[in-house]
C-alpha cells in the first residue's frame, strides 16, 4: 500500500500553511487524499492555496494565541472530523547580534516558534490518545541541531522545538501516536529571500554573493525546495513509519 493509500481520508492540520514549506506539504497531503485545515495570519494566501485544491480549506488565526487554536479545532474537526495529523510549521526569525537584540524580537521568536508549536499540537493530543492513532510533525531547523551566527532567539527556540519533540514522543510512545521533526536547512521560500535582504542591507554584499555564502552552508551547495520537505512530512505520516517517533529527520544535504 502506497503512502497515499494509507492516509487518504484523514484530516491534517497545518500551520503556517499559506507559502512555503507549509503550502507544499498542504498541497502533499491534498494529493494523497487527505482533507487539509491550515491557518496562518494572511487570509488573501491561505485563499490561494486553499484555490489549489478542493481538499484544503483555510483558516486565519495566530499561533500564540491559545484561543484563537482551539477555537480552529472546534471549527475544522466540525466539518471534516478529528485531527489525525498536526504538522506545526509556523516560523519567523530575524537577525541581529545577539547583544543587540531586543528583548522583544527574542520574546516574539520564541512565541511564534516555540510556544505556537505547543500550542498547536497540545489540543490534539487528548483525541489522539483516546484513538490511539496519530502523527505530530515539527517543521524545526537545522538551527534546532547546531549553532547559527545572528539569529540566536531562533536557534534557541528551534532546540526548544526539538526538546518538546522529544518530550511528546516519550509521553506517547505506547500509544500509536508518532511525534518527529524534520529539520530542512535554507530552504527556498519567502524567509530566504528575507534573509537574503538582510545581509545585503547590513553588508557590502550583493544579493547573489548572499544567497551564495548561504547556499555554500549545504554540502551539496544548493538550497532545499519545499517539495523536499513535504516529502519527508508525507512519509512520517505514513503507516509504515509506525516505528519512527521520537526523530530528527535534517533535510540539509549533509549539512548535519
Amino acid at each position: 500500500m502506497s503512502a497515499a493509500q494509507a492516509i487518504a481520508g484523514r484530516h491534517a492540520l497545518v500551520t503556517g500553511g499559506g507559502s512555503g514549506v507549509g503550502k507544499a506539504t498542504a498541497l502533499a497531503l491534498a494529493e494523497a487524499g487527505v482533507a487539509v485545515t491550515i491557518c496562518g495570519r494572511r487570509e488573501a494566501e491561505l485563499s490561494r492555496v486553499a484555490g489549489e485544491s478542493d481538499r484544503i480549506f483555510g483558516i486565519a488565526a495566530d499561533v500564540t494565541n491559545e484561543t484563537a487554536m482551539a477555537a480552529i479545532y472546534e471549527k475544522a474537526e466540525a466539518a471534516r472530523g478529528p485531527f489525525d495529523i498536526v504538522v506545526a510549521n509556523a516560523g519567523v526569525a530575524g537577525s541581529a547580534l545577539a547583544h543587540k537584540t531586543p528583548i522583544a524580537e527574542w520574546q516574539r521568536t520564541l512565541d511564534v516558534n516555540l510556544t505556537g508549536a505547543f500550542l498547536t499540537v497540545k489540543p490534539a493530543l487528548a483525541g489522539m490518545l483516546a484513538r490511539k492513532r496519530g502523527r505530530i510533525v515539527f517543521v524545526a531547523s537545522t538551527a534546532g541541531l547546531k549553532g547559527y551566527t545572528y539569529v540566536a532567539p531562533y536557534v534557541a527556540a528551534k532546540h526548544g522545538v526539538i526538546g518538546l519533540m522529544r518530550a511528546l514522543a516519550a509521553e506517547t510512545a505506547k500509544s500509536g501516536i508518532t511525534v518527529n521533526a524534520v529539520c530542512p536547512g535554507f530552504v527556498e521560500t519567502d524567509m530566504l529571500e528575507e534573509s537574503i535582504r538582510r545581509i545585503v542591507e547590513k553588508t557590502d554584499r550583493s544579493a547573489s554573493e548572499a544567497r551564495a555564502s548561504l547556499a555554500s552552508t549545504n554540502p551539496q551547495g544548493r538550497f532545499i525546495k519545499p517539495h523536499e520537505v513535504a516529502a519527508a512530512v508525507l512519509w512520517l505520516c505514513d503507516n509504515a513509519a509506525r516505528s519512527i517517533t521520537g526523530q530528527t529527520i535534517s533535510i540539509s544535504g549533509g549539512e548535519t
